[in-house]
């Protein structure tokens, strides 16, 4: 599943960067069009309002996660999250869950 994940996150990050970078070309890096651009609609608001929701659910699984077992640190996937998304930084997680449970069992092995 390691591999899965791995590619997961890079088409997570491709993807999103695509649509971004022709916001950007369209509005500049209008922060607050952005914003509003997000809520234009009812589509547009239920999509962002889930992935609103989604990302603070991931954030508080992996900081439970953190506290039950050590693995990777949560701050390096929240800017993941806020900076490109969900869709790169919840793979990206489980990828790094993966290769560090991976890792400590060789290590424990």
């Amino acid at each position: 599943m390691k591999k899965v994940y791995l590619v997961a996150a890079v088409v997570g990050a491709i993807v999103p960067c695509l649509f971004f970078m022709q916001f950007i070309r369209l509005n500049g890096l209008d922060i607050l069009a952005f914003g509003s651009a997000l809520f234009v609609n009812g589509a547009a608001g239920g999509f962002s309002a889930d992935l609103l929701i989604s990302s603070f659910v991931f954030w508080a699984f992996m900081f439970q996660q953190g506290r039950r077992d050590s693995g990777p640190r949560p701050w390096l996937f929240i800017i993941l999250n806020l900076g490109i998304g969900l869709s790169c930084a919840l793979p990206a997680y489980l990828y790094a869950k993966e290769k560090f449970r991976n890792g400590s069992n060789a290590s424990n092995a």
